[in-house]
């Protein structure tokens, strides 16, 4: 037991680079709230809700994180600040990180029918802050989700989401081999698709803007009625 602590620690320091120690990562909301939510689920299933209650609302007080005690979470489940809400039949796998304001929240809330109604989360899963994440869907694994991205559909494993509502970035094969990204998005590489038509559409654009600013030289040296631009532009 102490050894799977001590790997869940160095899970979360392999992620975050901010803590000096695994005394440091003890502290953060983020582990308080899942090892209170191991006690709870553990009285969950034994059928004592109240105490399960209790101590899912004493963690909410203590972490701004409200996981519900029916909730099933598997290994070194980071979550980065807090505010976030985990619904009770949501299901998350291994080495999952969520930052802060997610929500994997259920459908339908007011038809009071039980049955599963909140998101799976697969193993290695990244979901940026402030994401929604609703209703019995599954992420695939190693799937990112871009900030504050609404996802209502199934994820395909390796996956990267943006806006609202969620759409793929068909990221390539090199990003979702990487072992880790910060918040789910590539900062780095461009987020929308770059194929043969994203290139020609650009370097259509960026013709038009020279048309443009040759059509304004024109006029500031008072030669007159602009030279028609070419192109199809009406």
């Amino acid at each position: 037991m102490f050894d799977r602590l001590l790997a869940y620690l160095d899970s979360i320091q392999a992620r975050d680079p901010a803590p000096r120690s695994r005394w440091e990562v003890l502290l953060y909301p983020g582990v308080l709230a899942v090892g209170l939510h191991r006690l709870a689920h553990w009285l969950f299933q034994a059928r004592l809700y109240f105490l399960a209650r209790l101590v899912n609302h004493f963690s909410r007080w203590l972490t701004a994180i409200d996981i519900h005690p029916g909730a099933r979470i598997g290994r070194n489940l980071f979550i980065d600040h807090g505010f976030t809400v985990i619904g009770e039949t949501a299901e998350i796998g291994d080495d999952v990180t969520i930052y802060q304001c997610v929500t994997l929240g259920g459908t339908n809330p007011a038809n009071g029918k039980g049955g599963k109604r909140h998101p799976t989360v697969r193993d290695g899963v990244i979901i940026g802050s402030g994401a929604q994440i609703i209703g019995p869907i599954t992420l695939g694994e190693r799937a990112r989700i871009g900030a504050n991205a609404v996802v209502t559909d199934d994820v395909p494993d390796g996956a990267t989401m943006i806006g609202l509502k969620a759409r793929s970035t068909l990221v390539p094969a090199e990003e979702w081999l990487r072992e880790f990204i910060p918040y789910g998005t590539p900062c780095d590489e461009p987020c929308e698709e770059i194929g043969a038509n994203g290139a020609g559409r650009m370097a259509e654009l960026e013709r038009q803007v020279a048309d443009l600013r040759a059509e304004l030289d024109q006029l500031r040296a008072g030669g007159g009625e602009p030279a028609r631009r070419s192109g199809t532009d009406s």
